[in-house]
């Protein structure tokens, strides 16, 4: 969905069910909780309702709804605590036509560790060189705009905010490249955990600066990684799960 043509209000419905089948596939939900949502046109939004498990969710159950949070298109309610993440986030970071809210095991992991960071030691956390932000209050269930202001102006323009003692969100200009970000968000925690875990007290091997950001500008202009990444997404789930698009 990255190109001059706006995508369809069922394209972007087809692909929010897809990113959070997938997500579930791969063990990033929690429950029926945490959420996605796309900014189709301004002031109308689309999001996964309340109740439904990640797997279970067709492109027919995305609700469709306005910054106020009333509901303009669905069959099932919101979650509050979405509306007020997701709302604000968008409203306040307009590079953000994807936010992806997740509690996905070792991100969230860092989260809990105080002072903790995405170290600069494996490739795949270099995508996210000077695109990180870090908020350091946990200060409840976001269930009042007060708290979805803070936590959208934590994200400070950057594309990854980790979320102190709760997850993390990601956001990115259409849903494939900010799941791809997700997806290797996720892959660059867990590595670290485990490097942390085998290191067994000695330093972890950081790469010098001068090579991170090489290296970030190099991911960045292969973005076409992430559009075929979510496109074979959606053809393995033509296959093994139909009924998804409806």
């Amino acid at each position: 969905m990255t190109g001059q043509n706006p995508p369809s209000l069922q394209a972007c419905r087809e692909d929010l069910a897809a990113a959070l089948r997938w997500s579930a596939h791969l063990g990033l939900n929690e429950g029926v909780c945490n959420h996605y949502s796309y900014a189709w046109q301004p002031d109308r939004f689309l999001i996964n309702p309340q109740g439904l498990h990640w797997t279970e969710v067709c492109a027919s159950d995305i609700l469709l709804i306005d910054g106020e949070g009333r509901l303009i298109e669905g069959k099932h309610p919101i979650e509050p605590t979405a509306f007020f993440i997701h709302a604000w986030i968008h409203k306040l970071n307009p590079q953000a036509k994807a936010v992806l809210h997740t509690h996905m095991p070792y991100a969230t992991a860092l989260s809990l560790v105080e002072g903790g960071r995405l170290a600069w030691c494996n490739q795949n956390a270099l995508r996210f060189w000077n695109r990180v932000a870090y908020d350091e209050l946990y200060n409840g269930v976001a269930l009042d705009d007060a708290e979805g202001q803070r936590i959208a102006r934590s994200l400070s323009g950057k594309d990854v905010v980790f979320m102190a003692s709760h997850g993390v969100t990601v956001v990115g200009q259409s849903l494939a490249w900010a799941f791809d970000d997700l997806y290797y968000l996720e892959r660059a925690c867990m590595h670290q955990v485990l490097a942390t875990q085998a290191a067994a007290g000695r330093a972890l091997r950081l790469i010098p600066e001068a090579i991170c950001e090489a290296t970030a500008a190099q991911i960045a202009g292969e973005r076409q990684q992430s559009d075929l990444f979510f496109a074979s997404i959606k053809r393995l789930l033509d296959r093994d799960q139909s009924g998804w698009r409806n």
